[in-house]
């Protein structure tokens, strides 16, 4: 029989107003201390709590109609144990390093505790931004809390809750093995930055499955942050049956990467109105191998310039950051039966002495047509120490500086849309072994070639229909 306790039994008033966190974490407590159990938060009352810190075997339960609101006060945000002493971060939060200032749900070492219900959890983020144009909500305005930061902690999950508004990322596990994040929604404003939807960072065997993700930035990033570069590689994760809209990625791979990612899955996935779609971004030391892409329909358009994109479906792109960082190497990485339509094409792009490496893209079609009132003519290479936003036409498959690339089976086709950018199905430079095997190409004109390869990547052409 599990032990339940109920935050109203503590003290919670759940009138939207009074500040319940005493007595919420009054209920966490007495659970943990008694061999764990659920913490329930009921129907029909808003909570409006400043941070709560789970505990081992601890689910926190928040029922249908049920909501959980994050203070204004950020006085009353819990503060990660490993940042309290340092005074560079008792103001300021720095979205880079990976460990936040503040947290409104916290745990550590909280082995086997869940968040879960189909109440909402509600970060308040317009408390702790400000507007810089219609678009867009600035970044440099701190301390803005992480929503759900559990970090060191195994057998972790998150089922069926939603979480909306997060002023910074949304749901941050970190050093974190067996995490399963099941059927959430995440609904956070289109013009909020980094309000991320879901960072694995540092960890292993990660589900993710059967959700529902909105937001300005990355909606599921993968990231080794230097902040928590004590753990180990990202490795062993499964995201599935996902639908993403974001103003960045909907699936993303760095940028924040000190640590390896390896043996990720992404499958049955659909992307909508998204800045970029799936997209692998090295610019630190960790290193990409065994990924793979399948099922997956992604359609793209340009939101404004201060989100990083250019409307690609599909990004495999590696810079060093600054001139102190030298970037991983990427490897084995796998497109299947992936549906792309938006404003650019396939992006692959390295620096001439670390090209990627071992890319197969099999039945991937990809249709250029333009949506929205943005310009084409450019790649987005942010961020590097060498380049930003590049200009050039915009073809179906880019590729820069790459080594035993595949594209077999697959069909270019151009929108209505007249774009004056729009050129090859596929751009080549600097492209060692480039197999074009029994795909279905066309230029946008006839003032192009379908396939515009320089002399360093002319090494395998097959035969094609176009």
């Amino acid at each position: 029989m599990i032990n339940i306790y109920s935050v109203s039994d503590f003290g919670a008033v759940g009138n939207g107003s009074a500040d319940d966190s005493q007595a919420i974490q009054a209920a966490v407590n007495a659970c943990s201390e008694n061999g764990g159990g659920k913490v329930v938060l009921e129907s029909g009352k808003t909570y409006y709590s400043s941070s709560v810190e789970l505990k081992k075997n601890v689910e926190l339960h928040i029922m249908k109609g049920a909501v959980l609101k994050a203070t204004a006060d950020i006085d009353g945000y819990i503060r990660p144990c490993n940042m309290i002493n340092d005074p560079k971060t008792a103001k300021v939060g720095n979205p880079v390093t990976g460990k936040p200032s503040f947290v409104f749900i916290y745990g550590y070492e909280a082995d086997n505790c869940s968040v879960t219900g189909e109440g909402v959890i509600d970060g308040n983020c317009y408390a702790f931004v400000e507007r810089k144009n219609q678009y867009y909500v600035t970044g440099n305005f701190y301390p803005r809390p992480t929503t759900i930061y559990i970090e060191k902690s195994n057998n972790i999950s998150f089922r069926e809750i939603t979480i909306q508004n997060a002023p910074f990322w949304t749901l941050h596990p970190a050093g974190c093995n067996d995490v399963l994040i099941d059927g959430i929604r995440i609904l956070n404003p289109l013009d909020v930055a980094n309000s991320d939807g879901i960072d694995p960072d540092h960890c292993s065997n990660v589900r993710i499955c059967n959700c529902h993700i909105q937001c300005a930035d990355d909606c599921i990033c993968l990231k080794t942050t230097n902040g928590n570069s004590e753990y180990g590689a990202t490795e062993n994760v499964i995201i599935s049956g996902c639908t993403l809209t974001s103003t960045s990625a909907a699936v993303k791979i760095g940028t924040e990467g000190v640590g390896d990612f390896r043996n990720i899955l992404v499958d049955n996935c659909i992307i909508s109105k998204s800045n970029r779609g799936l997209s692998i971004q090295i610019r630190d030391g960790g290193n990409v191998e065994n990924v793979t892409f399948s099922n997956c329909i992604v359609e793209t358009r340009r939101f404004c310039s201060d989100w990083w994109g250019t409307a690609e479906p599909v990004t495999i792109t590696c810079f060093r950051r600054d001139e102190n960082t030298i970037p991983g190497h990427i490897k084995n990485i796998k497109y299947y039966n992936v549906t792309c339509k938006g404003e650019n094409g396939v992006l692959m792009y390295s620096s001439e002495d670390n090209p990627i490496e071992d890319v197969v893209f099999e039945n991937v079609d990809v249709c250029l047509a333009k949506t929205s009132k943005w310009d084409c003519g450019m790649y987005d290479l942010r961020p590097c120490i060498d380049h930003g936003i590049e200009k050039d036409n915009n073809s179906a498959f880019y590729m820069r500086n790459c080594k035993d690339v595949r594209i077999e089976k697959c069909r270019v086709t151009w929108g209505k849309t007249p774009c004056g950018t729009y050129a090859h199905a596929v751009d080549a430079e600097n492209v060692e072994n480039l197999e074009l095997v029994r795909n279905k190409f066309s230029s946008y004109s006839d003032k192009y070639d379908a396939v515009k390869c320089n002399r360093q990547s002319e090494k395998s052409i097959g035969k094609n229909s176009i």
